[in-house]
């Protein structure tokens, strides 16, 4: 009987991902071939044909070829183009840690495929009011692509809600205020 894989820490995922390249997507420019029926689901998960991909490796893969268009989500090779469904973001942010920034604490965030976001001027953090007023926040992973975290990120998030001299609500990392939506309310 096999023991329990322990959960990945940040550390181990940063040495992992040291040296490594991703694809250059963003220079790619091959024709646009139409749609496939691939799907990333609101709670992460991915789909083809209607069917869960449940090899974790083949998904990481598909992940280092995605790239948001201005009119779709798509997986681009140098030779082809094609687009995919996604239902919110292409990714979730599964794992939160406080680390040291160059003006003070900043958060960093791992995906649940395993890419590495801290926030900063390239990875900002941005919110979105659900149907019901509720917050989403979103962290920027890479090139136009989102991971939304999942809710006991959110609700570790909104742990660190300050409110700002202005009166609004916001959360101060690496020196400046992050500010949440006009109609948020901390609560």
């Amino acid at each position: 009987m096999s023991e329990p894989v322990p959960p990945k820490r940040f550390l181990d995922v940063a040495a992992a991902h040291a040296g490594r390249k991703l694809p250059p997507v963003e220079k790619w420019n091959p024709d646009y071939c139409g749609e496939i029926p691939m799907r990333i689901a609101r709670d992460g998960r991915w789909f083809y044909m209607g069917t869960p991909i449940e090899r974790m490796p083949l998904v990481k893969l598909f992940s280092t070829i995605l790239r948001k268009d201005a009119e779709r989500h798509v997986l681009v090779t140098p030779v082809e183009r094609v687009g995919i469904e996604v239902e919110d973001a292409p990714f979730l942010a599964v794992e939160m840690e406080a680390m040291a920034g160059e003006q003070g604490e900043t958060l960093a965030f791992r995906t649940n495929l395993d890419d590495l976001a801290v926030v900063d001027a390239e990875h900002p953090l941005r919110f979105e009011l659900d149907e019901t007023g509720g917050l989403k926040p979103y962290v920027l992973v890479r090139g136009g692509l989102w991971a939304r975290l999942t809710r006991a990120l959110a609700l570790e998030l909104a742990e660190r809600i300050v409110e700002t001299p202005d009166g609004r609500f916001a959360l101060w990392l690496d020196g400046s205020f992050v500010a949440l939506p006009e109609e948020a309310r901390a609560g």
